[in-house]
């Protein structure tokens, strides 16, 4: 069987096997591309130099076993194949941590312009870093930067040592376990980024079985979803720079929190790339408010 044959075959078992897609990819043909050319070991810029080679047996058989696996137990294929894509870059993952997928990859390929001047990031904060990729990708984009990435989780950081070592910012990158600011160092940071956990106690109960696969403490945030953000937009002040901008990802949480803090002007970015949920605010945003912050 060729290469381009194999994807076909599992596309369609993925089709109707009517899996839930969105840990990387949003279709079932994306998804079959992705497993057959991560087992393959198929670079994705390459891969049509490659659609009519003959798959090996022992290979046809790993990957009818991933198959399976996809579709018996919902496995996210970044599990199986321990391989993810951000900003470019390549992750390992596995099931200590959530599958990178965040919109804010766009924004830190520009560099987080327009809202901060090249030359003017030196330290940025990544609050709950997970697998990392939010901390290297920063640190590959800004070589100037130093990054402190902070999880309370320590499975989360062995995960994130490996890509921070993989991916060549060991000098740049330093984990902090911490939750959240707790422990982390008194200095002003020029950036202040997170995808911390926002999901309900109602979207936790109706998630797909694929993203049950992932670690809880990764996504829920309380009743309402806000208990996180909450809990960062408290204490970002003491942590930010006077230029300094706070950016959070909080997706479908966007109407919940702004219900609740109706006086907070919430820059929304709007993203090229797609993705919702994803607002800005500077340090004066914060002081002004920040008796507003308080958890429920």
């Amino acid at each position: 069987m060729k290469v381009i044959q194999l994807i076909d075959s599992v596309s369609t078992q993925f089709t109707d096997a009517g899996l839930v897609f969105g840990h990387g990819t949003d279709n079932a043909n994306d998804e079959a591309f992705y497993l057959v050319t991560s087992v393959l070991d198929i670079p994705h810029d390459e891969a049509g130099l490659h659609f009519d080679r003959e798959v090996l047996g022992e290979d046809i058989k790993r990957i009818e076993e991933f198959v399976i696996r996809r579709i018996k137990d919902r496995v996210p294929v970044a599990y199986l194949v321990n391989r993810a894509w951000f900003a470019g870059l390549e992750f390992f993952v596995d099931d200590r941590v959530l599958v990178p997928r965040s919109p804010l990859a766009e924004l830190i390929l520009k560099r987080f312009s327009p809202w901060k001047e090249q030359g003017t990031i030196h330290r940025i904060l990544d609050l709950g870093t997970g697998s990392g990729c939010i901390a290297v990708a920063a640190a590959t984009a800004i070589a100037e930067a130093l990054v402190d990435a902070v999880d309370i989780s320590e499975d989360a950081l062995e995960v994130a040592a490996i890509n921070i070592k993989n991916c060549g910012v060991s000098e740049r990158v330093r984990l902090i376990q911490s939750d959240f600011f707790v422990n982390v160092p008194e200095v002003f940071y020029d950036i202040i980024i997170s995808n911390p956990p926002y999901v309900s106690e109602i979207e936790m109960s109706e998630l797909a079985p694929e993203y049950r696969q992932e670690p809880v403490i990764g996504l829920a945030a309380g009743s309402d979803g806000l208990k996180s953000v909450l809990s960062i937009l408290h204490d970002a002040s003491n942590f930010l720079a006077n230029d300094g901008i706070l950016v959070i990802e909080v997706g479908n949480s966007q109407d919940t929190l702004e219900s609740y803090l109706p006086d907070v002007a919430f820059t929304w970015l709007e993203l090229e790339l797609g993705g919702e949920g994803v607002f800005l605010l500077n340090k004066e945003d914060l002081v002004t408010h920040q008796s507003k912050f308080k958890v429920k």
